[in-house]
């Protein structure tokens, strides 16, 4: 919550459910031991069909994230929150999985190279926008409050 943030503001906001929590967080430690049964269980090569859809389509949906953060950027939507984190766990999502399903060599440095020049820093600024867009809505908002002001004399 912001500073500027009064009674109305508290009462508009819904409590998160105290389910939430726990759900989380007996998903979160039941993941730990299927990702060792997975780690150890699953062949270190694997050929897979429709590699190419795949990828494509993640390319697409990170491409739709950030043509929404755009445009929620120049609207100032308050929804920019969302599409920036998730466009941000994308980036490094592509990047990590870039870079650990590259052949050795080229592709590898190549895969290296643009995680870190390009997918990992836009992650760092999705997640910057995510965590400032409140701040900024506010004042904007407050800017707009004095605009409006100033525009309409009493």
């Amino acid at each position: 919550m912001s500073a500027s943030s009064g009674p109305a503001d508290t009462a508009q906001r819904t409590p998160i459910p105290r389910w939430v929590a726990p759900l989380f967080a007996v998903v979160g430690l039941g993941l730990v031991p299927w990702t060792l049964w997975v780690a150890y269980d699953l062949p270190q090569r694997h050929i897979a069909r429709h590699w190419d859809v795949a990828w494509a389509g993640f390319d697409i949906a990170m491409a739709c994230l950030l043509l929404a953060t755009a445009y929620a950027a120049l609207r100032r939507a308050v929804w920019i929150q969302s599409t920036a984190a998730a466009a941000a766990t994308m980036l490094v999502c592509d990047a990590w999985f870039d870079v650990v399903t590259a052949s050795r060599g080229a592709e590898q440095v190549m895969a290296a190279a643009s995680g870190m020049l390009i997918e990992l820093p836009l992650a760092v600024i999705c997640v910057w926008v995510a965590r400032n867009a409140e701040r900024a809505g506010d004042y904007l908002e407050a800017a707009g409050r004095i605009t409006r002001r100033r525009a309409r004399p009493r």
